[in-house]
This record gives C-alpha cells, sequence and structure tokens, in this order.
C-alpha cells in the first residue's frame, strides 16, 4: 500500500445498524454487502458475532458470498467475543478480520470497568494476541480514545502493536473532538509510538457535535490512513461519519488532502445510498450533502443561469460521476420476463429464480394499475421480496368504510398456517382501524411510534410506500414497511409485516 492510498472501512452493517429502527434481516445485509463490494470499499465490517445468533449468521453468510473486501467481525477484549467472530469469519479465509477493542478514557476505566492502567493494557495485548492465533488481520480499537491522556493511548498502542495489531484504530466515540485537537492527537501518536510505522492507523469518527467529517478529513491530514464510517452517515445517537461525504472531499479537493487514493467506484455511490436507505429504513434528508434529493437542486434564478452557462459556477461536483442522471428506460405492463431480470441486474440485484418469478408476478400487476414503471418501482418490489420472513400470519383480505362525519371501520381476513381469521374494528381513521383489527386477530398490541408515507415515483398511479416503526410490549423498536398503488393495503401489509418480525 502506497503511501497515499486511503483504506476505507464500512461499518454500515455493525455500527450503522445500531441506529434505533435501523435493523436489517440478514438477507438485506446480504445485499448491502455486496454493493459495498461492488462500491469498492476495502473492509465490511459485517457485525458483532457474539451478540445474538442472527448477526453470526449474517456474518458468516456475507463471508461465505461476497469475495473483494476484507470481511470484518466484532469483538470485545473477551475470550468468547473473540471465538465467536473466528468461528463467524471462517468462510472469509484469508480475507477475515477480526476487530477487537477496549475503552482506554479515563472516564470509562473509572465508572464502566472499574480497572486500572495496567490492567487496561494487559486485557488488550490479551485480546490482541488471542485473536492472532484464528487470523493474521487483527485491529485493535481503543475506544474512548479522543478522551484518553495522550500518554496512556501511546503506551496501549504501543503494546496491542508488539502483540500482533496490524491496524490501530482511534475513535472518536462520542464525537467529543474538534479538527484541530483530533488531527493533533493522531501526530502525537506518530511521534511517541516506536513501532506505529508497521501499522494502519485508522479513524473512527461520530457525529454529535456534527465534526464526524471534519474530524476523519483533518485525521487524514495528519497521516491516518484508514478511515472507518457508514453509508448516509447513519449509526448510534447523531451517527458515524458519512462515507460518501469523505470520499467526495477528498476527489474534490486533492489541493487540500494531496492526492490522497482510494478504490472506491464513484458511480455506485449513489446507488448504495439509496440502498441503504431503502434496507434499513432510514430516509435520506433531502439536503444531505452528495446523496440528498436536494444536492444538485437549483432554485434561484441567479444559479440556474450560471448552472446553465457553465455547470461549474455553482456545482463542485458533477453529479454523473457519483451515479446521479443515469439513464432509465421503464418499462411497462407489456414488458417481458427477460426486460425484468435484465432491469433487475443494471440495479444491482442477484437474485434467485423464485424471487423473480415473485417480482414478475407482482410487477404484472402493478403494470395493470399504472402505464409505466420506474427502476424505484421496481426496488420497491425488490425490497419487499428479499424483506421477507418466514410470515406467521398472512393478508389475505381487507375491506375498511369510512364517511364523511361516521365512524372508521375495518375488516381484516388473516391467514395463520392452514386457519383463516376474520375480524372488525373501528378507530380514529381506515388505518388504525385496520390495524386494531389485525391486534384482535394476532393478540399483538403495537404501540406505533412511526408512520411515514411517500411516493415511490411521480404521478396519481405512483407506488405508495409505507415505513412504520411499532414498539411491542416495550421490547426493541421494529421498523418495517410495504408498498402498494394502495396507500391502506400498503399500511396494514407494512404493520402486518411489523408484528411478524416481533413474532420471531
Amino acid at each position: 500500500m502506497t503511501a497515499k492510498r486511503l483504506i476505507v472501512f464500512d461499518t454500515t452493517l455493525r455500527d450503522g445498524e445500531q441506529c434505533p429502527g435501523a435493523s436489517m434481516t440478514s438477507r438485506q445485509k446480504l445485499e448491502v454487502a455486496k454493493q459495498l463490494a461492488r462500491l469498492g470499499v476495502d473492509v465490511i465490517e459485517a457485525g458483532f458475532p457474539v451478540i445474538s445468533q442472527g448477526d453470526f449468521e449474517s456474518v458468516s453468510e456475507i463471508a461465505a458470498q461476497v469475495k473483494g473486501p476484507k470481511i470484518c467481525g466484532l469483538a470485545r477484549c473477551l475470550p468468547k467475543d473473540i471465538e465467536a467472530a473466528a468461528e463467524a469469519l471462517k468462510p472469509a479465509a484469508d480475507a477475515a478480520r477480526i476487530h477487537v477493542f477496549l475503552a482506554t478514557s479515563q472516564i470509562h476505566r473509572r465508572f464502566k470497568l472499574a480497572k486500572d492502567e495496567e490492567e487496561i493494557v494487559r486485557i488488550a495485548v490479551e485480546g490482541v494476541r488471542l485473536a492472532k492465533r484464528y487470523v493474521q488481520d487483527v485491529e485493535f480499537s481503543a475506544e474512548d480514545a479522543s478522551r484518553t491522556e495522550p500518554e496512556f493511548l501511546a503506551k496501549i498502542i504501543q503494546k496491542v502493536i508488539e502483540a500482533g495489531a496490524t491496524t490501530v484504530n482511534i475513535p472518536d466515540t462520542v464525537g467529543y473532538a474538534v479538527p484541530e485537537e483530533f488531527a493533533s492527537l493522531i501526530r502525537y501518536l506518530f511521534d511517541h509510538v516506536q513501532d506505529i510505522d508497521k501499522v494502519v492507523v485508522s479513524v473512527h469518527c461520530h457525529n454529535d457535535l456534527g465534526l464526524a467529517v471534519a474530524n476523519s478529513l483533518a485525521a487524514i491530514k495528519a497521516g491516518a490512513r484508514q478511515v472507518e464510517g457508514t453509508i448516509n452517515g447513519i449509526g448510534e445517537r447523531a451517527g458515524n461519519a458519512a462515507l460518501e461525504e469523505i470520499i467526495m472531499a477528498l476527489h474534490t479537493r486533492p489541493d487540500a488532502f494531496g492526492k490522497i487514493e482510494t478504490g472506491i467506484q464513484l458511480k455506485e455511490i449513489l446507488r448504495t445510498s439509496r440502498l441503504v436507505s431503502r434496507m434499513s429504513g432510514l430516509a435520506v434528508q433531502r439536503n444531505k450533502a452528495v446523496v440528498g434529493e436536494n444536492a444538485f437542486a437549483h432554485a434561484a434564478g441567479i444559479h440556474q443561469d450560471g448552472i446553465l452557462k457553465k455547470r461549474e459556477t455553482y456545482e463542485i461536483i458533477d453529479p454523473k460521476i457519483i451515479g446521479w442522471e443515469q439513464s432509465e428506460l421503464p418499462l411497462t405492463k407489456h414488458s417481458g420476463r427477460a426486460a425484468l431480470e435484465n432491469r433487475l441486474k443494471i440495479l444491482g440485484f442477484e437474485l434467485e429464480k423464485e424471487e423473480i418469478d415473485n417480482i414478475f408476478s407482482q410487477f404484472k400487476q402493478i403494470g395493470d394499475k399504472k402505464k409505466f414503471i420506474y427502476d424505484d418501482d421496481l426496488v420497491s418490489l425488490v425490497e419487499g421480496q428479499i424483506s421477507r420472513i418466514k410470515e406467521t400470519y398472512e393478508l389475505e383480505y381487507v375491506a375498511v368504510t369510512v364517511c364523511s362525519g361516521g365512524i372508521p371501520m375495518a375488516t381484516i381476513k388473516l391467514r395463520h398456517g392452514e386457519e383463516v381469521l376474520v375480524d372488525a374494528s373501528t378507530g380514529d381513521g381506515a388505518v388504525d382501524a385496520a390495524m386494531k383489527a389485525v391486534d384482535r386477530i394476532t393478540g399483538q398490541h403495537g404501540h406505533l411510534v412511526e408512520y411515514e408515507v411517500k411516493s415511490v415515483t411521480e404521478g396519481k398511479d405512483a407506488i405508495g410506500e409505507v415505513t412504520v416503526k411499532v414498539n411491542f410490549d416495550s421490547k426493541k423498536l421494529v421498523t418495517a414497511k410495504a408498498a402498494s398503488t394502495d396507500v391502506i393495503e400498503a399500511s396494514i401489509k407494512a404493520y402486518l409485516n411489523a408484528v411478524n418480525k416481533a413474532l420471531l
């Protein structure tokens, strides 16, 4: 690796998924991982194998099926964590990386771990040595590094390098740092850790003060050669550093950062952003840098005039290079299976024959209701297919009655195995009445925390997509979505999907 080569470490599937309500199924994670490989990231942190069987299986499946990037599993400096990560990563063989972490700041040592400095160093060294028995590529993270005394941080980094770490990560875990301060810390480590030139120095910044990208870029200027982040900046609390922003900052301003090279395929940026948004259920804000809908929209007359005369007057990034303005040929109900399958491949989906059969059937149904079927319509159908879980209850029929001044009423018919169940309920509106009828049948009483309806494409005949976030008995927040040309039907399918997830 040259001194100007930056390793891009994507943690969308681990740190990004820790965002409340962003949980993805194993199949959704696999599709995201495949797209991250097409994007050209160097490392995919696929999950935290010890925390659940689902996470373990997801990491293992990604390790087996995704080729190109290193596949990484997170572990605390505990034998059970490291052993679980090693087992899950076996299919990746030489492309496996175990990422161990341990808190190092004074506040964490005192209040969370109740351990002194020497004990922290010992645990870190033992964790790295154990991970090294299983894989050659071991990363160590000093959790809350930005609030750790620089002298102690340098000491523990030196010890884990001696123990066999190949990458040392300096996280701004709670988003406390400011750019010059964070860059100064990186420079301090380069000056005070004897063997630091033997490893890759990485940074992992959070966005609590809105400085995650700025801190990451400052650290890169100071010599860091791995940057960690997520697509769209999703993650715990205020999120992580947005990788697409870091990548485009480096690409657009080589004069400021030097000619830093990455393996990123820029044309895949927008496609990756949209896939992550749909799979996670987290919408991208319209004014989000690089990938937001307004990122290249110009409303002011002066700006529009300038753009028409020369794009660079008001655009510092050519939208085409990151995937905007890609040509799209809409399909119709007369389009055949081959045309549909080809379009799905262009959109980046690798699907099984049975899945394509199911999507084609839905494609024909929608084609009878609307003139054109656009890429976003297809992506919505694919998402519905790959996010399907074992359906404890299936929707067979829904009827709603709404009249001005009257009380809305809904009748629902669900299939539960061989049994068909029917019930009805009133509510504050048609959707509320239908959800209450579902509750009566299933015995699950969800608290609707968030309800969002949006049009997938433009026009009166557009598919409506409904996203719900539901809390069942104060358990983990469940996110689910569904799409249909009928918004009420989409609402009930989304809610029923949440119920089925809760039951699993």
